[in-house]
């Protein structure tokens, strides 16, 4: 008998160790998302990645501005020569003959027209930049999604241990019951074993669950990059508070006007007509500046000239056409695919997205369905627990009726809970889709 009681005060009270060793962080789902989109490393990544793209889209990548260079060099010789006369074959002979001189200039050369090659160059850079703008909205609002996820995920793990602790009290009080019963000779042992039973089943599934929710808590740190791990959570919430007002042309709507995906795929029209600009801008001439400017200085040790300055500018235009390339016409006509391609790719997707607002939405309005009959459940479950724990005390009703009606009622709240957790992502799903998943960062 003491080591029943013992196991009792153990099995009730470790679940709460852990959280009472340890600090706690306090926090809402809107602070979460603040933290996570300030510390994540992936979107770091892809933050800086969208300012590459946009130190990318100046003039000079594009080829507007002309390329300015400066050159300088030193030259020198050290001969020795042997001359001989063709008249009388005398040889005359130079030895260590040393010439040297230094230049130094300035070159500037500059594309004018290109066959409007350089104003399509810039408008790829602009539109890539928007583009990784895009790509930086849609990697936010897929994080946001999964942390918000994860974040229901982490108030369905606490509501169930919840409904396991109060199946644990339960199971403990009803074995304490029959353990009365037991030593006054009004219950069996069999009673007693099955009631010991049920109560370890109870304290070993709370204890699996208590693991489950500190995974879920390590996931939410970890999206949110928070180093340190074993720091318990508080949040406000305590239950999955489900949007049920949401309509279905109104999401669709927006999916059409704002969803991110399609609005990279209309940008990649965008860069494959580019493309095809460029490539057409062979069948323009070319129009290029050059212009310079010069210093040199040379010495000779022999001959009449001693030494020699040269200084001035140089300045050239310089036109031109291709009038041939065999490669140009795959190459054009590969462009006009690269933007078909594009076109239809969007096509497809705006015809998924349809497909997946259209799946979303009918299992959102079942789970809405369903979540209002699990209510009614939920009631006459509770009622028929309290009956059941009524004749229970009374004597009326025996030990595995009594078992039966608990369960029912632990079934009963794990159903309306999984109902709950599955509409709620039905509900992100939807508001991810139709763009509107920052609505969470307001709650």
């Amino acid at each position: 008998m003491k080591y029943i009681r013992i196991c009792l005060l153990a099995l009730f009270m470790a679940p709460f160790a852990d959280a009472w060793a340890q600090e706690t962080m306090i926090g809402s789902l809107p602070k979460f998302i603040e933290t996570g989109l300030k510390n994540n490393y992936d979107l770091r990544i892809v933050r800086n990645e969208e300012r590459m793209a946009d130190n990318n889209a100046n003039l000079a990548n594009a080829g507007y501005l002309p390329t300015l260079s400066a050159t300088a060099g030193y030259d020198g010789s050290s001969m020795n020569t042997d001359t001989k006369s063709r008249t009388d074959g005398t040889v005359t002979k130079n030895r260590n003959s040393f010439d040297h001189g230094y230049s130094a200039g300035i070159n500037l050369d500059w594309t004018i027209f290109d066959g409007f090659k350089i104003q399509a160059n810039y408008s790829k850079l602009q539109e890539l930049r928007r583009q990784g703008q895009t790509r930086t909205r849609l990697a936010i609002e897929d994080y946001v999604a999964e942390l918000t996820s994860e974040y229901y995920n982490f108030i369905q793990q606490r509501i169930r241990m919840r409904n396991l602790h109060n199946a644990v009290k339960l199971s403990k009080e009803r074995l304490r019951i029959v353990l009365e019963r037991y030593t006054i000779g009004s219950a069996s042992r069999l009673d007693l074993q099955q009631a010991q039973v049920d109560f370890n089943a109870d304290s070993a599934q709370s204890l699996k669950q208590h693991e489950l929710l500190a995974s879920s808590r390590i996931r939410l740190y970890e999206l949110m990059a928070v180093k340190d791990m074993t720091t318990a959570i508080s949040v406000p919430d305590t239950s999955i508070n489900v949007d049920d007002k949401l309509v279905f042309d109104t999401l669709l709507n927006a999916t059409m006007r704002t969803n991110a995906s399609l609005l990279n795929a209309s940008q990649n029209i965008r860069l494959a007509e580019l493309d095809y600009k460029a490539t057409m801008s062979r069948d323009f001439p070319y129009i290029k500046l050059n212009g310079g400017y010069s210093y040199s200085h040379d010495n000779f040790s022999e001959g009449a000239t001693k030494s020699r300055d040269n200084w001035g500018a140089t300045f050239g235009v310089k036109m031109g056409m291709t009038l041939f390339d065999g490669k140009r016409s795959s190459q054009r006509r590969n462009a006009r695919i690269n933007i078909d391609n594009a076109d239809m790719a969007r096509l497809q997707l705006e015809q998924s997205l349809r497909a997946d607002l259209a799946d979303l939405w009918q299992a959102y309005k079942n789970n809405l369905r369903l979540l209002a009959l699990e209510r009614q459940n939920l009631v006459t479950a509770e009622e028929n627990h309290y009956i059941a724990h009524e004749r229970y005390m009374l004597g009326d009703l025996s030990g595995i009726e009594m078992r039966e009606a608990q369960q029912s009622l632990l079934d009963a709240e794990e159903r309306i809970l999984v109902a709950e957790y599955n509409t709620k992502l039905c509900e992100i799903s939807l508001r991810q889709i139709s763009g509107s998943i920052m609505k969470y960062m307001m709650q």
